[in-house]
């Protein structure tokens, strides 16, 4: 059995995955906060290493 097919399987499987065309779901919100964080994640490595710079 495919992975797919096993995942189908599961209960509320469907439910979730099914969208209709009015509904735009978590998406935009789910990608403003993946931007955010990776955003914030590139600030605070920039912040933390320049420390380390050598004069």
């Amino acid at each position: 059995m495919s992975p797919l097919h096993a995942l189908a399987a599961q209960p509320g499987v469907t439910e979730i995955l099914a969208v209709s065309k009015d509904d735009t779901g978590p998406g935009p919100v789910i990608r403003t906060v993946l931007i955010v964080g990776v955003v914030g994640i590139v600030f605070l490595a920039w912040f933390l290493l320049r420390g380390y710079k050598k004069d």
